[in-house]
């Protein structure tokens, strides 16, 4: 682990200007970048902290504000630490924000993120890394699809609706994906069931997309999140040893600037 420095910053977008957290090392020099997608609860401490941990181990990370065309961060007010009594009234308000977010726009804000990215001093040429947790594990899917040239790696760690009917379901992008991919599932999660991560698992085969995906045992959707009750310990660190193992393997020190 390293030293690193973390910093609020504004980015352009299509659609205005987007907020966001940078977390890099303090050395001055370039790294990997990594586009970090938050959760529904948005841009927070806990995911600061979250970039913050990454960055030591070597990468330059970008957590933009999703929901930032509803407000600058954090759009409704946050409990410390959310517990289930919470979740319905916090819910209710992030509902139509969400709903909001469509794959198009979601995807254009891609684009802008990645470009802030390659043109920032602090991250090596190349392609970039991208993670996600619940809808951003759908993000980080979708982003790697839409951006197949500028994505070697995409994580996707208790998402949702993964598979769905809809003509652009994420499992149905999976043939223009050119990154290694890695699920970690949660086998709590009603959102993502055995047989929803089956007939993912058959769409990356058919495919032939490079990926892992496993079943994180005793977990409930949200297991990273360590703010809130489903966080599980055991689970989490187990999220951290595949993440850092697949940047590891995507993310050579690339090209200085």
């Amino acid at each position: 682990m390293t030293n690193v420095h973390g910093t609020s910053l504004d980015l352009p977008t299509p659609d205005g200007t987007a907020d966001a957290y940078l977390a890099h090392p303090d050395d001055g020099a370039p790294h990997p970048g990594v586009l970090l997608y938050m959760d529904a609860f948005g841009l927070r401490p806990a995911l600061e902290e979250m970039a913050r941990r990454l960055a030591g181990h070597g990468y330059t990370v970008l957590v933009p504000n999703v929901f930032h065309r509803a407000g600058r961060a954090p759009v409704v007010e946050l409990p410390e630490h959310i517990n289930p009594a919470d979740r319905p009234e916090i819910f209710g308000k992030l509902a139509p924000i969400m709903q909001a977010v469509t794959p198009e726009l979601a995807m254009r804000d891609a684009g802008a993120y990645l470009d802030w990215l390659a043109a920032s001093p602090l991250v090596t040429d190349g392609p970039v890394g991208t993670t996600g947790y619940c809808m951003g594990g759908v993000l980080a899917v979708r982003t790697a699809a839409a951006y197949p040239d500028r994505v070697a790696a995409a994580a996707s760690f208790h998402a949702g609706r993964l598979v769905t009917d809809a003509e652009d379901s994420p499992h149905r992008l999976l043939d223009r994906v050119t990154a290694e991919l890695y699920f970690g599932h949660a086998d709590q999660d009603q959102s993502m069931t055995a047989e929803h991560i089956g007939l993912l698992e058959q769409a990356l085969d058919a495919a032939g997309v490079r990926y892992r995906s496993e079943r994180y045992e005793g977990a409930h959707h949200g297991y990273t999140q360590a703010d809130t009750a489903m966080y599980h310990a055991e689970a989490d660190a187990r999220h951290w040893q595949a993440l850092l193992e697949l940047l590891g393997r995507a993310l050579p020190a690339g090209q200085q600037k």
